[in-house]
């Protein structure tokens, strides 16, 4: 196979110093398709561009591209009560949830707060995967396990994602697996060995686009894997892109650690449709999100629109005004190359959550004029990735 060699494109001796901070299967490949800049994301290096990340995201529009997402680690549960200790971490009812099959998920605490919202896989009838967002989930659940009293092993398996995303993944991963992935359902997932590398596909991603994961699962074959994703995606123009930022906001898709923390419950952040107060078995926070759910919320996540010039996506939370006071943040904005507007997420009281509702910013431009709009901004019904 051919692969691509370029200069070392980026020094990490700028973000590192020893080998605290883990390196994926895919490290090396991504330094050689000229990663430029890395976030850590779960003790690990996560690429955020190789390119313009305005380019990336025309690419992943109309074409295909590859990320390493080995960050999303594997928070593995099995033992014969794996099933009922899943179950208890959250809200979601996983008796619906059958082998083979996906959720997104959330896992909260005893106060209703959001300890990470991570893409579970059933695996067997009492064997789970949670591909967790970037907070230590491991000891979250090996605490609970601690008081559960139930027999569980849990561990972090030799597991490492990468995302195949655009619309013509479907094409290379039809390539690569054959005519199976064609009926694929969103959310489901199998098995498989490719070129005797083992692998678990699924209908999932982070783009708001037509997307799968491949889920390597030994580690030692990372290269190989990458590389035979690149040649069978070279006829569709797939490129290596970090994670688009500018279509997960377009898509209403948060991330956790800026949009929802520990500090946030479900109905804040507008993933009510996640708890299921009325499942059969008992979960951790029901108690606290019966009653907030009773209450009301006080403050809430709202969609908007900012009037300024094209802003990059923002570092810190921009304070958000209202007749001079300060009342809240943005959590996440962006411009929209599509949209042609800077679109983003406030987090404000319920009293300014009113669609229409006039709200001024403090950007890196300076004060900017902004209104509380719907979202998401893009395919509202998703039917793009389920397509």
């Amino acid at each position: 196979m051919t692969q691509r060699t370029t200069a070392r494109p980026f020094d990490m001796r700028l973000i590192q110093r020893g080998a605290r901070l883990r390196r994926s299967p895919y490290f090396e490949a991504t330094q050689r398709y000229g990663c430029r800049a890395y976030t850590v994301y779960n003790h690990m290096f996560l690429p955020s561009y190789y390119d313009d990340p305005v380019s990336e995201y025309w690419h992943l529009l109309e074409h295909v591209t590859l990320w390493d997402v080995s960050v999303e680690r594997q928070v593995e549960i099995t033992g014969p009560d794996a099933f009922r200790f899943t179950n208890l971490l959250t809200p979601r009812d996983l008796s619906r949830c059958r082998v083979g099959q996906g959720r997104y998920a959330l896992i909260t605490a005893e106060d209703g707060g959001i300890v990470n919202d991570p893409v579970l896989l059933r695996l067997g009838e009492n064997h789970f995967w949670l591909a967790v967002a970037d907070s230590d989930v491991l000891l979250w659940a090996k605490g609970v396990a601690m008081s559960a009293g139930m027999r569980v092993q849990i561990r972090e398996p030799d597991v490492s994602p990468l995302q195949v995303q655009g619309p013509k993944s479907k094409a290379v991963m039809q390539v690569l697996f054959g005519d199976r992935v064609l009926d694929l359902p969103y959310y489901n997932f199998f098995e498989v060995k490719l070129d005797g590398i083992p692998v678990i596909v699924t209908r999932t991603g982070w783009s708001g686009e037509v997307g799968y994961e491949v889920y390597l699962r030994d580690g030692s074959r990372g290269l190989e894997l990458w590389e035979r994703i690149m040649e069978a995606g070279t006829p569709y123009k797939i490129r290596p892109t970090g994670p688009s930022d500018i279509r997960r906001v377009e898509a209403g898709l948060l991330n956790y650690g800026a949009d929802m923390t520990l500090d946030n419950n479900p109905y804040e952040v507008g993933l009510d449709r996640l708890v299921e107060l009325n499942k059969d078995a008992e979960f951790i926070g029901r108690d606290a999100l019966r009653r907030i759910k009773a209450e009301g919320v006080r403050r809430k996540l709202v969609g908007i629109e900012i009037q300024a010039e094209p802003l990059d996506l923002n570092e810190t939370p921009w304070p958000v005004r209202s007749e001079g006071d300060r009342i809240g943040v943005v959590t996440s904005a962006v411009y929209s190359p599509r949209l042609k507007r800077n679109i983003g997420y406030a987090m404000v009281p319920i009293t300014h959550g009113t669609l229409g509702t006039e709200l001024l910013v403090d950007t890196p431009l300076g004060p900017a004029e902004a209104a509380v709009v719907s979202m998401p901004f893009v395919d509202p019904k998703k039917k793009i990735p389920r397509s």
